[in-house]
């Protein structure tokens, strides 16, 4: 299925040179202005002899030594309370959970079911006279409103066996599939899309689409399905920070 998707490239950057060098020449200036001050301190007139004082020296390991076991201290302090309430959050997922896991599927479905653990979606597929039409779901982020938060993405495609298809990029809400985009791939592999779509040639898809058994009806069935995956989703992501953190 060539679900048209977006790739996002993080751009690295370098450092210059001359940027690192100064960095390190201000921390060597650093090193040796702290030990330079405490062997002063060391060598002070208060003493007799002019003989450097050897405390320095063991006062920096001294410091050095409570600085390390200080930041281990703090570093643990903060993993166990990322650890308890990691927990916590995960107790309660689970308690507010559907405590069933599955969802009856609807007389007369004609898609075959596949989950995706880990990942926010769900397939469906069939064939239907020659043509193979696949469809992913997603799981519905946070709305402002009511309408927008019962929205379900859904991607569609229907292929031809000589390898040309349509993509549907659509939304389902009660009562409609709502076509976003539509694109168009080739048998040479080109791509067209459709800008924009008369009102008439919309109806038409929509109606191509429910012959094809993607129809306003599914959107109960869809959208229970979703809930108890984003619950388990998050209850599974959940569980793997805290592996992660007490690893």
């Amino acid at each position: 299925m060539a679900i048209t998707t977006i790739l996002r490239r993080s751009i690295s950057s370098v450092l210059p040179l001359a940027v690192v060098r100064r960095t390190v020449e201000r921390r060597n200036h650093h090193h040796s202005a702290l030990f330079t001050a405490l062997y002063e301190y060391g060598s002070s007139s208060s003493t007799l002899s002019h003989k450097p004082c050897p405390r320095p020296f063991a006062s920096t390991l001294l410091l050095l030594r409570f600085y390390s076991s200080s930041s281990s201290s703090s570093t643990s302090s903060a993993d166990d309370t990322l650890v308890r309430a990691v927990k916590s959050t995960i107790k309660s997922v689970e308690e507010s959970a559907d405590p069933e896991p599955t969802v009856e599927i609807p007389n007369g479905f004609p898609f075959e079911i596949e989950d995706n653990p880990g990942q926010e979606t769900m397939s469906l597929a069939r064939e239907y006279q020659g043509e193979v039409i696949e469809a992913d779901v997603y799981v519905t982020g946070e709305g402002h409103d009511d309408l927008e938060a019962k929205k379900i993405p859904l991607d569609i495609s229907v292929s031809k066996e000589n390898g040309a298809s349509l993509e549907f990029i659509c939304t389902v809400v009660p009562n409609e599939i709502v076509i976003d985009f539509l694109y168009m791939y080739l048998e040479d592999g080109e791509i067209a899309r459709f800008m924009e779509m008369e009102e008439n040639i919309r109806e038409a898809f929509q109606k191509y689409l429910e012959i094809r058994g993607i129809k306003p009806s599914i959107y109960n069935f869809l959208s229970e399905c979703m809930s108890k995956k984003k619950s388990q989703e998050h209850a599974l992501w959940l569980k793997n920070v805290n592996k992660f953190v007490e690893a």
